[in-house]
């Protein structure tokens, strides 16, 4: 006779026929979907925190990371069996619902599994995981499929054959025979359907408290990308994609103060002493240009893609810009100069607008600035000038064609203008041609006595780093690499300017060189400062040598050429003068994914995060080393960065940053109170 079973084996065999009987249900598939996604989604970070044991190691969070993960793995896969569990008691009972199950489960796999594939590319040229760029980027396809051909070909094709291997075999995995399924009572399907829903609810709030989870709880460490590995790819970009939805008021992730008191705070540096603003725009006033000219300079602004200081040895970085480095001491050299931000969009937006940065995408791809948006080819068309943009890439790329043309520039010249280039690379015409073109073409306006503003955009040093043989001694092998593309880049910038220095336009025009941002942006901190120097140089006319030794923002520049120009203008550019004060403690404004960073000429940091304290931190340019600091900021520095974050939301919403501005008058600003 058998040994009849004991109770713990009975209560085990009772449980596991309840499992077996709920999993055969209407549910199945999307449980079967939602257990493959947390074992993809967990394999990958580990493999993603191997890959970065160093940084991750140095935290002392890797169990939390694992934790955490697996929460936030829950919150996008709840987010995508949601509509599913919605349908469920209306579908449950047809034909079709298993197949749509199914198909539904499975497209959500291939996606986060696509999502995980191309994370390390991603992380190796941003230092994050994919967010807004990711979705961003997706608009120019043609662009980004050269690049990725070009640079990332081993792993793109590499990353296409997992997706099919591993898809295939999550396909084999979520299949089930449809006599196996248990057919439900109709009762029972409406009986249980409220507690299904509340569970997936929970599961996508994650959190009793008064918000739902977003990527910010998640922010656990003081390492911007160990904070990212905690959270999966899609739910980074799904959250990007809602937020920037909302961006009129992006800023609002950092907190809320009045108006009056975000421009009261945004006056208070020492260059605005004595300066008149107007009552209806908050930042319009009148500049008056130091050099007195009777007839106000030409101006060529050379934005350089991707040249940041990690390329100059002076500024602590490569030796591989020496054209650059010959020229700096002819003019006056800024040695400690900030982008604003990591893509050329926001270097365009500082240096053309004066505008500040936001979470939110640039101003030059946003609805509400195409028309009557500041720039100063608005403000020099206005008084005569002949205003152009050159670009060897396509000119719509990042929207800049429609930005341009709706602000003041009567001109854009883009590779279809250019039918004789020479070497045409992934991104367009080679840096050579760009400028060679530029050239003849300021030689035409100079004849016609034409005075002009021409914003000449480079694209060389882009992946997949292509240019032409024979230029440079190659800095190492192989041959397209960045450090080599740079030091063509660099060739080709010293070929224009001893063409431009020799020729009849050189001794009426002021040339600013500047770069739009770093190569990338990385390193074991919240925000990388080191990572957003850039060189930046002005020279021509009878600009003498100087060094410009505090911290300086891409928003001064603007001012500070017109100054050096003799344009005296009213404008809304909030940025420093440095003809007028060369001396006193500058700052520099820095957005970093999510986190705005205010660094003061103490090199001391505020930095602000979404829907989170405020932490303090001090910045060591020798070492280019971020540090934490043990005490919160004050009030009185978080306020300041506060006001500096808040401010161009408020400009941007309430378009109060126009190209023309009305007659000045004293008063205050007439702004709503709530930012």
């Amino acid at each position: 006779m058998s040994k009849p079973p004991s109770f713990s084996r009975q209560i085990s065999s009772t449980v596991s026929s309840l499992l077996a009987a709920y999993y055969a249900g209407p549910y199945v598939l999307l449980l079967r979907m939602a257990l493959l996604a947390i074992l993809l989604l967990s394999i990958s970070r580990l493999g993603l925190i191997a890959w970065q044991w160093d940084r991750v190691s140095a935290t002392g969070q890797v169990f939390d990371m694992l934790l955490q993960g697996i929460r936030a793995d829950m919150i996008m896969i709840c987010l995508w069996l949601l509509p599913a569990v919605l349908l469920t008691p209306c579908l449950a009972k047809t034909r079709i619902w298993l197949p749509l199950s199914y198909a539904w489960g499975l497209a959500g796999l291939i996606l986060m599994l696509f999502m995980e594939l191309a994370t390390p590319s991603f992380v190796m040229q941003y230092d994050l995981r994919p967010n807004r760029l990711f979705i961003e980027y997706l608009e120019y396809p043609k662009e980004v499929f050269a690049t990725l051909w070009g640079g990332f070909r081993v792993p793109l094709l590499l990353g296409i054959g997992l997706c099919i291997l591993v898809g295939y075999g999550f396909a084999r995995a979520m299949r089930v025979r449809p006599a196996s399924v248990r057919t439900w009572p109709l009762w029972q399907l409406w009986a249980t359907w409220p507690l299904v829903i509340v569970v997936v609810a929970m599961g996508i709030r994650s959190t009793t408290g008064h918000r739902p989870a977003n990527p910010a709880l998640f922010a656990i460490t003081g390492d911007a990308l160990v904070n990212s590995l905690v959270i999966s790819s899609s739910y980074s970009v799904v959250f990007a994609a809602y937020n920037m939805k909302h961006e009129a008021r992006s800023s609002e992730i950092y907190g809320s103060l009045p108006a009056s008191r975000v421009i009261e705070e945004a006056r208070q540096w020492p260059w605005f002493t004595g300066v008149k603003f107007d009552s209806q725009l908050p930042t319009w006033h009148q500049q008056d240009a130091v050099r007195r000219r009777e007839r106000p300079l030409n101006l060529i602004i050379v934005l350089e893609e991707s040249l940041g200081a990690t390329f100059v040895e002076s500024l602590g970085g490569l030796p591989v810009t020496p054209r650059l480095e010959a020229l700096k001491d002819k003019g006056w050299w800024f040695e400690q100069l900030y982008a604003t931000g990591t893509r050329s969009v926001r270097g365009i937006e500082a240096v053309v607008s004066g505008f500040m940065p936001t979470p939110a995408q640039s101003t030059v791809k946003l609805s509400r600035s195409q028309h009557n948006f500041f720039t100063l080819a608005g403000l020099l068309s206005d008084q005569g000038y002949h205003t152009e943009f050159i670009y060897g890439g396509e000119a719509h790329f990042d929207n800049m064609r429609s930005f341009f043309t709706g602000n003041g520039f009567s001109q854009v010249i883009d590779i279809d203008d250019m039918p004789n280039a020479q070497f045409v690379g992934s991104w367009g015409a080679s840096d050579e041609d760009l400028f060679n073109h530029a050239h003849q073409h300021l030689l035409s306006l100079h004849a016609k006595q034409q005075p002009f503003f021409s914003l000449i955009f480079t694209s060389s040093n882009h992946e997949p780093f292509e240019f032409p043989d024979g230029r440079i001694d190659l800095h190492e092998e192989p041959e397209q690499t960045v450090n080599n593309a740079v030091r063509y880049a660099d060739y080709a910038l010293g070929e224009f300017m001893d063409k431009a220095s020799q020729s009849p336009y050189w001794h009426n025009t002021l040339v600013l060189i500047v770069a739009d941002h770093d190569n990338r942006a990385y390193g074991p901190s919240l925000v990388p400062v080191d990572k957003f120097h850039i060189p930046g140089l002005i020279l021509g006319a009878d600009i003498e040598p100087r060094r410009i030794k505090p911290i300086a923002s891409q928003i001064d520049l603007g001012p500070t050429l017109l100054s050096l120009m003799g344009v005296s203008a009213a404008h809304p550019m909030m940025g420093r003068d440095f003809a007028r004060d060369s001396h006193s403690p500058g700052r520099a404004l820095i957005q970093f994914d999510d986190y705005f960073a205010l660094l003061e000429d103490n090199h001391r940091l505020t930095i602000l995060r979404p829907e989170k304290a405020p932490v303090a931190a001090v910045y060591d340019p020798l070492q280019k080393r971020v540090s934490l600091l043990n005490e919160p900021p004050g009030d009185t520095a978080v306020e300041k960065a506060l006001a500096h974050a808040l401010l161009p939301s408020i400009l941007y919403r309430e378009q109060k940053y126009p190209g023309r501005g009305p007659a000045m008058s004293s008063g205050t600003s007439t702004l709503s109170q709530s930012p």
